[in-house]
């Protein structure tokens, strides 16, 4: 069985193509500046990389350049696009009714809809993408949406809810989402793997950690809590996105320059976090380059990182009443050896012991942190969210199919 992942954005296309039978990568890629002028796909098969210019002026346009990259030429590695079982689709946002992957039907692509307003950003590019794939694939190929709020569902009352009036909860659907679900998912589960232990009697701490970053407590295969909020604004500082403040700052600095929602909203996600702190970059290699030359920013920016991923693991393991792992995940989580040397060290109350030879010899690879003596073992789990993507979509064709 092949699955096609789709992760759709406004003016992008990411793919790849999975055999089912192996978990083997067939191909992948990605369609950028979709609609605008010097539109590209970027295509990996068979150990080489293609890129072209192509015109693509929607979504519909950029399936259909997928296709013939995927079925012709030196990039070729199916015939034709009958030997594409079923495509799975990245959805962020889920709300409160679509708590678990399911086969996307007219009904749930309505809620998806519904849900745009929580995720601006994400969910209408989506929604393009699906209704793209539709159209080039015809009606008989199962489309099946994947949430980033899924896995998430499991948190009780008491940590999803804000201290709002509840008719705000029952009228708008106010509440903690979490973002990140199916990484988050897929480190935990390979966790417990690679600890030879049960998933459901482990208490793990995930960070994904990347321009986009939350942490997330897993107690026994359940999220209890997890750092993101309604939308992904909230919890640690990001790239360019500030994480939790006190709400009457930016009240306070709507009153005094005149900014619309809109404008705050630009300046909350698009101007703070690590950019806005440093004054350097968004971006985590930039940054560790400039604390490395001095720049005192970019210094206050790497601190107040660390200080505010180790406050979320000490309180998660203090909501779970203990933890048994830590994993770090992301593009900063499996490559940064240094933030994650300095944030076991300053956890050392909980009884991690770095092995720090070990450590730093790991980037973007599987790999332990910690000891062999540590009481609480930390591991670096490459994330891969389309192959979870890819088996929750096969798992579902199979069973409609059986129906």
């Amino acid at each position: 069985m092949n699955v096609l992942v789709i992760n759709a954005g406004s003016s992008s296309l990411k793919y790849q193509l999975l055999n089912m039978s192996t978990e083997t990568l067939l191909a992948s890629g990605g369609c950028e500046r979709i609609g605008l002028a010097g539109s590209k796909i970027k295509h990996k098969a068979n150990g080489n990389e293609f890129i072209a210019e192509i015109s693509m002026q929607d979504h519909a346009q950029a399936f259909k350049a997928v296709k013939q990259y995927l079925t012709q030429g030196a990039g070729q590695v199916i015939n034709s696009l009958d030997e594409i079982c079923a495509v799975g689709h990245r959805v962020v946002h889920g709300g409160e009714k679509l708590k678990n992957s399911v086969i996307i039907t007219a009904q749930v692509l309505a809620e998806i809809e519904s849900c745009a307003e929580l995720a601006p950003l994400h969910n209408p590019a989506g929604i393009q993408g699906i209704r793209a794939c539709k159209e080039v694939f015809g009606p008989d190929v199962p489309n099946v949406a994947v949430f980033d709020t899924a896995f998430h569902s499991t948190m009780p009352q008491k940590a999803y809810m804000f201290a709002l009036p509840y008719e705000f909860y029952e009228t708008y659907g106010i509440r903690r989402y979490g973002f990140h679900g199916t990484s988050h998912k897929f480190v935990s589960m390979r966790c417990a793997e690679v600890m030879d232990k049960p998933f459901d009697q482990l208490k793990i701490i995930t960070c994904h950690l990347g321009n986009g970053s939350s942490i997330a407590a897993i107690n026994c295969g359940q999220v209890i809590d997890t750092s993101m909020g309604l939308t992904p604004l909230d919890g640690i500082m990001m790239g360019t996105r500030s994480g939790g403040i006190d709400p009457s700052a930016m009240l306070y600095l709507m009153k005094k320059k005149g900014w619309s929602p809109d404008e705050a909203s630009d300046i909350l996600n698009k101007q703070s976090g690590a950019l806005g702190i440093s004054g350097v970059s968004s971006d985590e290699r930039d940054i560790k380059k400039a604390a490395a030359e001095g720049n005192e920013r970019a210094q206050l920016s790497q601190s107040m990182m660390r200080y505010q991923i180790r406050k979320f693991i000490g309180a998660y393991a203090a909501a779970m009443d203990g933890v048994d792992a830590i994993v770090f995940t992301g593009g900063i989580g499996e490559n940064n050896s240094t933030l994650r040397r300095q944030i076991c060290e300053q956890l050392s109350f909980l009884g991690i012991k770095a092995d720090v030879e070990g450590n730093s010899k790991i980037h973007g690879a599987l790999g332990r942190v910690t000891a062999e003596d540590s009481s609480i073992q930390v591991w670096v789990i490459p994330t891969n969210e389309e192959l979870l993507i890819a088996r929750e979509t096969a798992q579902l064709a199979m069973n409609e199919n059986e129906e």
